[in-house]
């Protein structure tokens, strides 16, 4: 009879514990930075867990959210949309440009209804994420510079359009959605949530996101299990630019107008809530869930540096290092995969 020896047991638990630890990485590390976030500025300021600060923060986070949702499809496939933003600002600028009204200080516009102007908003928000699919799918162009073009298409709209002035005129739908309430709840907040859930369902419930995971994963493997790979990727480009361009509608509406370069800021909040919460940029990794553990770290990080009143150009700076932060542990966690895999 062989007698174990005394302390296998605790050894064997701890070395599986440390690979929990090391396989959940890039889940741990963005919650413990949340946590410590919400800690550090709670002492800081008595005013930051107040409920209307809450809900600055919801509310603050919701056009980067929405568009967020879209890029965490996209980065799940392992690439990139770096047009988001600038579709998001030509989404907005087309709803303005085309709402019937009785005059339009300094822009000659075509006026429609604010049925046919969302639309057309929506249209042309899915007709530039059907250009990037082409780009990548068909002619086989990088969606790195495919999408980086796509940015200059995009910001070319929005000059020809508005040149260089402002509209200030949105549908009502628009108008309520992005500044209204329900109940004191922001609608703004309502419709992030929205996309989130719908996010989460397709990705986690469905056949389609079950193949977004695989082309992520591994896409060779997929098309030889039978997956439409150019379909899926072509598909999630769409997605990226229809919620792109839902979020520059409300956005113009929250904002109370629509111009040139109003939304160049959202490209890296968007990118850096995927990629903060843990969702791999190799793809395969991630989800909605560690999205919205990303936008609450970016929404806690910019209110609370607020809070205590810190530099602005600073509290560029430390955006800055948490997203190189994230990099450095979503490269490292791909490593410890790889070397898993040549293990095996």
């Amino acid at each position: 009879m062989t007698v174990p020896l005394e302390g296998t047991d605790s050894a064997s638990g701890r070395s599986q514990a440390l690979a929990f630890v090391r396989n959940q990485m890039r889940n741990i590390a963005p919650f413990a930075t949340l946590i410590v976030l919400v800690a550090f500025f709670a002492l800081a300021s008595p005013a930051f867990l107040s409920m209307n600060n809450v809900a600055n923060i919801m509310v603050q986070i919701s056009v980067s959210g929405i568009i967020a949702v879209g890029l965490t499809f996209v980065i799940l496939c392992a690439e990139i949309d770096l047009s988001i933003a600038a579709v998001a600002n030509a989404a907005g600028i087309v709803v303005a440009y085309f709402t019937l009204q009785e005059s339009y200080v300094n822009i000659a516009n075509v006026p429609l209804p604010g049925w046919a102007a969302i639309i057309l908003a929506l249209a042309a928000s899915a007709a530039l994420g059907l250009i990037n699919a082409f780009g990548l799918t068909i002619i086989g162009i990088p969606s790195f510079i495919m999408t980086l073009a796509m940015m200059q298409i995009a910001a070319g709209i929005c000059a020809l359009l508005v040149r260089g002035q402002i509209a200030y005129a949105v549908p009502d739908l628009v108008s309520t959605l992005g500044s209204g309430s329900f109940h004191g709840i922001p609608w703004i907040v309502i419709v992030l949530c929205i996309f989130l859930a719908a996010g989460h369902i397709v990705l986690t419930y469905t056949r389609f996101g079950r193949y977004v995971f695989m082309v992520g994963g591994n896409r060779e493997a997929a098309e030889y299990s039978g997956v439409n790979v150019k379909l899926i990727l072509a598909a999630v480009m769409v997605i990226g630019a229809v919620c792109s361009g839902v979020a520059g509608m409300l956005g113009v509406a929250y904002f109370g107008s629509a111009q040139q370069n109003e939304f160049d800021g959202y490209l890296l909040d968007a990118i850096a809530a995927v990629v903060v919460g843990g969702t791999s940029l190799f793809g395969g990794r991630g989800g909605i869930g560690n999205t919205i553990i990303g936008l609450l770290i970016l929404g806690v990080l910019n209110n609370g540096l607020d809070h205590i009143n810190i530099d602005s150009f600073l509290k560029i700076l430390i955006r800055g290092i948490i997203l190189l932060l994230a990099l450095i542990i979503n490269v490292y966690v791909q490593n410890l995969r790889e070397s898993e895999r040549a293990t095996a």
